[in-house]
């Protein structure tokens, strides 16, 4: 292999591919550095796995509601074990397809990475140069100084886990506890959420998390915030979970206990001193080219840039900017403004732009309208249990800011509202348009 590179990638996921596709395209030599699995936490421990246990538990939402449709079904059961062969069956391809892609593309170093110089990198003893070098190493669990953290389990056990724990609780109420929680809950166990702040999903509409935590707790999820976890306990019963809620402690035993506090920037041993690369030990200072402001051959993308949601779509729409930056010189910068995302839960919430409390914040004279669809003839139709909306108007310009959509098919219709926030079609031309009926779609008229 060669000792110097065009550009140097470290990390072999959504965020280092982007990259790679346009320096690859323009002749650009590349390195790859992976440490672990080709493909990164998306296809192999993150969102791919996981939506193949959703996938379960919409299987089983549909059965619970089957006699409503008039269907007679005896009681299922989820075969845990079942279900994790067959997510690893899915997901077993895709890093040695991944590695092949970027053998392709470049010369592949199996390894950890650390800076030596600001143009240098050490994998294995081995040092290798690079004009440009982008640091795409993702994001890893949350760390949480509590006593006893060491007896939790993160996502990657969840999904690997062949075991279903009779009960399981999750530390913080981020998307990780939400959409689990729902999995575990249908598939058998006892979920406790204890969140320190005073709400689930704390960036989301406020009022979304409170459509969702009621659902949540329909399925018999304990949800507890504003608490403070002071420690775990490993004991002959199992997991002993001590916390404080409303000034009382109180205990929790459960057979699981998982981090679900969410996920910061896996840059540590990364050695960026070595390098003049500027940060403050949990993130790496970037200008808004994705470049170090401290070494110009250094650019961050995907979950390592801590500024932007961790996405999958988003790490590999930053990965092609910073690929474009590096061919073409820095010109381009990353916009966030429309952002469709969703927590899958079942059913799933959905949002898009700004919440209503942002919106305020802003200043914005805003038309809010709330839609409580548990009345509406399709909701009924397909049994819904949770339908609810929040589309946020600007009323100088009738452009939509936002919306936010618990069920009807809300991780579809989002993208709808998102293509019109980012072309500037209003909500005038939205309740106008014409839309097959009956649909979830039709309904769009009616939420705006």
């Amino acid at each position: 292999m060669r000792e110097s590179y065009d550009v140097i990638i470290i990390g072999g996921g959504n965020a280092g591919f982007g990259v790679s596709s346009v320096a690859h395209g323009a002749g650009k030599s590349i390195a790859f550095i992976e440490a672990r699995d080709f493909g990164g936490t998306c296809p192999n421990r993150g969102c791919t796995p996981k939506k193949v246990l959703v996938a379960a538990a919409h299987a089983m939402h549909e059965i619970e509601q089957a006699p409503i449709h008039g269907i007679e079904v005896s009681k299922p059961k989820l075969n845990w074990t079942k279900l994790i062969d067959r997510e690893k069956d899915l997901i077993g391809f895709i890093p040695e397809a991944m590695q092949g892609l970027a053998e392709k593309r470049g010369d592949v170093f199996r390894g950890t990475a650390r800076f030596v110089g600001p143009n240098e990198v050490e994998v294995k003893g081995q040092v290798i140069h690079g004009k440009d070098i982008v640091i795409a190493t993702g994001s890893k669990p949350r760390p949480l100084p509590i006593p006893g953290a060491e007896h939790m389990i993160t996502s990657d056990g969840v999904l690997s886990d062949a075991t279903l724990p009779k009960e399981v609780v999750f530390i913080g109420g981020g998307v990780i506890a939400m959409e689990f929680s729902h999995v575990y809950a249908r598939a058998g166990a006892q979920v406790t959420i204890l969140e320190a702040l005073p709400q689930l999903l704390p960036r989301m509409d406020s009022d979304a998390v409170a459509a969702l935590q009621a659902e949540t707790e329909r399925l018999g999820v304990v949800v507890k915030t504003g608490v403070s976890v002071t420690a775990i306990e490993k004991t002959a019963d199992g997991l002993r979970v001590e916390f404080e809620d409303d000034g009382r402690n109180q205990s929790l035993l459960a057979e699981r206990v998982v981090n679900g506090a969410g996920r910061v920037a896996n840059i540590d041993g990364l050695n960026l001193d070595a390098a003049g690369v500027g940060h403050d030990g949990l993130r790496i200072l970037i200008d808004d080219t994705m470049r170090s402001t401290s070494n110009p051959s250094v650019w961050v993308a995907g979950d390592a840039v801590t500024s932007s949601a961790q996405l999958s779509p988003i790490a590999t729409y930053e990965g092609q900017i910073v690929g474009h930056n590096i061919v073409h010189g820095p010109t381009k910068r990353p916009d966030y403004s429309v952002i469709p995302s969703a927590v899958y839960t079942v059913p799933a919430l959905s949002t898009v732009g700004l919440s209503e409390a942002e919106a305020r914040k802003k200043g914005l004279d805003v038309s809010v309208t709330v839609s409580d669809m548990s009345g509406w003839f399709s909701t009924k139709t397909y049994a819904e249990t949770a339908a609810w909306s929040k589309v946020l108007v600007d009323k100088s310009t009738d452009q939509v800011l936002g919306a936010h959509i618990l069920g009807h098919h809300g991780d579809e219709l989002i993208h709808l509202f998102a293509m019109a926030m980012r072309h500037g079609i209003s909500a005038s031309d939205l309740k106008s348009s014409l839309y097959a009926f009956p649909t979830f779609a039709a309904d769009m008229k009616s939420l705006i």
